[in-house]
């Protein structure tokens, strides 16, 4: 038999386990994941203080999992967690022997003294979980991005939509203590204090309206609802034309329904009082290209940002509202239309749960970004199936694809036009003809009720009654169908004076 030289000799190869296509094992603290369950067996308070930081899942080991979901079923059933109970736990459950049997849940148990740092030790927990949500969020879209049968574009939404569920699952916000918070409540109650018209939050433009909400809030989700030919977009450009031009205060509009350049133009015909036949046409007289020439340098300058994303996806509108928050110091989103929206990227069984998603995410980001979001909304048929001005009226039952819509939002409002319908008086005394109801149908922080405005079609603009006291003459082919509304005055502010410099023009409606 041959002699092994020394030189010869070889140690066995050890073999280090690897997790991953690049060598390194996956982020894991075993040690420490072995503190937090004995802390928890010796101490009877170790869970209240824990159970919000950590899941069963948020465990790398698997054993370690089943021990903390005994844990959990034990301080759920407010029964006493030490060494014996879990163990007992785990044999009911069938998983004793899965773990490592009584033997190491005193293992456990032997090696902790206290749990004065179970806390600390819950988050290097939860960040090695975090750790390994994102290396698998990262291996999956890198092995579809080598995948030339995968659409990137669609890769991309479904990149945002997991991304942004994992963000939401892992965000988590502390209490505070109560009296930061009222002082930041004085604070807002003395700015309000301090201005002549009393509002709080953003003003519409529309005096009544106002009145009735105090201006848009901060952290509002805001629905406007109707059926189509109500006029939803014409109402929300007319406040944003009242926002950002008249008040200077910088308005985002997400527009999915219509290009920039379409918007665009109904603005032109909203700001300069411009027939939208005519903007069409471009048959514009030389007092239309006076009109234009004057007022034109408003719209150009106002600080209102419009983007048509198609199909907007909620996780796109989030990183867009951010930047516009940061960049451009936006006090509104306004986004035509919610049932446009989606979720992409994200999983749901019916349509009807991605537009409840899309309406709490709205919610969140209103409240993270601290300004109102306005979201216009389709109604369903309901409506026209129900005869007389009452049943025309928009209910909160008729709101499209999701009840959630009503649940999210702070304010529902819809917009009923009895004209309309051939429906010309109240039968309260007021006229209807070239009126708009403005229903505020829900209201979480005030009062519910109607508000009338003008609405002038073919100039694609809603506002306020005492704003057409000067009659004058109308296009060619026009139709007075309007008188003034009754209730002009009373404690109302005096409305504003034409920005433009303009004569005020006549209430009117143009037939459909």
């Amino acid at each position: 038999m041959p002699e092994t030289s020394p030189k010869n000799s070889r140690k066995p190869r050890t073999t280090v386990p690897i997790n991953d296509a690049y060598g390194h094992l996956q982020p894991q603290a075993p040690d420490v994941e072995r503190a937090v369950l004995g802390a928890l067996m010796v101490d009877k308070d170790a869970y209240a203080m824990i159970c919000e930081i950590l899941n069963p899942e948020t465990f790398y080991e698997q054993r370690n999992q089943l021990i903390y979901t005994a844990i959990r079923n034990l301080s759920i059933e407010e029964k006493p967690v030490d060494m014996l109970t879990v163990t007992e736990q785990l044999s009911r459950e069938g998983t004793l022997e899965e773990v490592g049997g009584p033997m190491y849940i005193t293992d456990l148990c032997a090696h902790v003294a206290s749990s004065a740092h179970i806390e600390y030790h819950a988050h290097i927990i939860a960040q090695k979980y975090m750790a390994r949500q994102l290396i698998s969020f990262s291996s999956v879209i890198e092995t579809k991005a080598f995948d030339e049968t995968v659409d990137v574009d669609d890769l991309m939404q479904e990149a945002e939509g997991s991304l942004f569920e994992l963000t939401q699952k892992n965000l988590k916000k502390d209490y505070t203590a109560i009296g930061p918070v009222v002082s930041e409540a004085m604070d807002m109650l003395k700015k309000a204090a301090a201005q002549k018209d009393g509002l709080s939050g953003l003003a519409s433009g529309f005096y009544k309206l106002d009145g009735m909400t105090s201006g848009w809030q901060n952290s509002d989700l805001v629905i406007i609802a109707a059926r189509p030919a109500m006029g939803k977009t014409a109402f929300a450009l007319s406040m944003a034309k009242n926002i950002a031009i008249d008040m200077n205060n910088p308005v985002a509009f997400f527009s999915l329904e219509m290009s920039n350049v379409q918007l665009v133009n109904r603005l032109i015909v909203n700001t300069c009082e411009i027939p939208g036949s005519k903007i069409k046409s471009g048959q514009l007289d030389k007092e239309d290209w006076d009109r234009l020439d004057k007022r034109i340098s408003k719209l150009t300058s106002a600080p209102l940002f419009v983007d048509d994303t198609p199909s907007l996806s909620i996780f796109e509108l989030r990183t867009k509202a951010r930047r516009l928050v940061r960049e451009h110091h936006v006090k509104m989103i306004m986004i035509d239309y919610l049932q446009l929206m989606n979720a992409s990227g994200m999983r749901f069984g019916s349509r009807q749960e991605e537009v409840s998603a899309i309406s709490r995410s709205l919610k969140g980001l209103a409240k993270e970004l601290n300004i109102p979001i306005i979201a216009l909304s389709q109604l369903n048929r309901g409506v026209e199936n129900r005869e007389g001005n009452e049943g025309k009226r928009p209910q909160l039952s008729d709101l499209r694809e999701s009840g959630a819509i009503e649940q999210d939002a702070d304010m529902v409002l819809f917009i009923h036009r009895p004209e309309y319908y051939h429906i010309y008086d109240d039968g309260k005394g007021h006229d209807l003809h070239g009126m708009a109801e403005i229903i505020i149908a829900k209201h979480r922080n005030g009062a519910t009720g109607d508000v009338l405005l003008n609405f002038r079609g073919e100039m694609a603009r809603f506002q306020n009654p005492e704003d057409n006291m000067i009659p004058t003459p109308l296009p060619p082919g026009g139709e007075i169908m309007g008188s003034k509304v009754n209730g002009g005055s009373g404690s109302m502010p005096p409305p504003p004076t034409d920005p433009f410099g303009g004569i005020p023009m006549p209430d009117t409606t143009v037939p459909f």
